[in-house]
């Protein structure tokens, strides 16, 4: 039997860098069994005084951390030592180097990346443009989006959609449903434009219909999960991406931020063409 471990996440900020750099590096280890505690906006030697005490009543606890004050990240290293509990900070080697090379000193301010400026509102205008133009609700405007994906039922759009949202990009996904045509508007759209389908395996697919399928729905459930129908749905949907000339990508083993990255490096293409 493994050991598990108790996982302190601990950041003077939202802890939503830490989060992610945590999942990534938990993914590399098949085995690793652990609970996860968060504690976030950590500025002051007394809160990390509360950590610590926690820290010592659980069996294999590891810190993580990303604190930018020097003096708080010296204070949680020197008190963690002291108490044999495992701490690694996360940025802090990461900003001395940097800070070498670029020969400038860092500000050390907590929540630097999340300042109010142009990038910040043309992100929240991306995501309010997005939600409002999920699974083709709104067309007219389609040309104020960045991305548009295109794919039968339950082939990722709106997950990916709202991921690319958050990057900063508008994007408008439309669902194709066999034996009707697509929007026409999708035809007359500049060649320029980034438009993405997206198409998963059938056993795959018939597997998230069934999970996903909203009981309440007047879908014929055994239709739309059918393996054979659903064959005939992705061939038909690989058929119009061929002819339209649009790029498309098969998500069955990848994660939304991979297809995600997939489909910026499709847009940054298209653009600089």
């Amino acid at each position: 039997m493994t050991n598990k471990y108790q996982i302190f996440l601990i950041s003077d900020s939202t802890g939503e860098t830490l989060d992610r750099i945590f999942l990534a590096l938990q993914s590399q280890f098949a085995n690793f069994n652990y609970d996860k505690k968060e504690f976030v906006f950590i500025r002051t030697q007394q809160q990390i005084d509360k950590v610590i005490k926690e820290c010592k009543e659980k069996n294999n606890p590891i810190i993580l951390y990303t604190i930018v004050d020097v003096k708080l990240a010296k204070f949680l290293a020197i008190e963690s030592e002291k108490n044999g509990i495992p701490c690694f900070g996360v940025l802090g080697n990461l900003i001395l180097s940097f800070s070498k090379l670029l020969n400038q000193k860092a500000t050390h301010k907590p929540s630097a990346q999340h300042v109010l400026d142009e990038d910040y509102y043309n992100r929240i205008e991306a995501i309010q443009f997005t939600m409002s133009h999920d699974d083709g609700k709104k067309n007219e405007d389609i040309e104020k989006a960045d991305i548009i994906l295109i794919g039968v039922s339950r082939t990722g759009k709106t997950p990916t959609s709202v991921y690319l949202a958050n990057r900063g990009y508008k994007t408008l996904n439309i669902p194709l449903v066999l034996e009707q045509n697509i929007p026409s508007i999708l035809e007359k759209t500049n060649k320029n434009f980034c438009i993405v389908g997206l198409f998963v395996e059938a056993q795959r697919l018939s597997e998230v219909r069934k999970t996903r399928v909203n009981v309440n729905t007047s879908i014929d459930l055994k239709t739309y999960t059918d393996v054979e129908k659903i064959r005939v749905e992705l061939e038909n949907s690989k058929k119009i991406f061929k002819k339209n000339n649009w790029p498309s990508i098969d998500v069955t083993r990848r994660s939304v931020e991979e297809t995600a990255a997939s489909i910026i490096k499709i847009y940054e293409i298209k653009k600089n063409k």
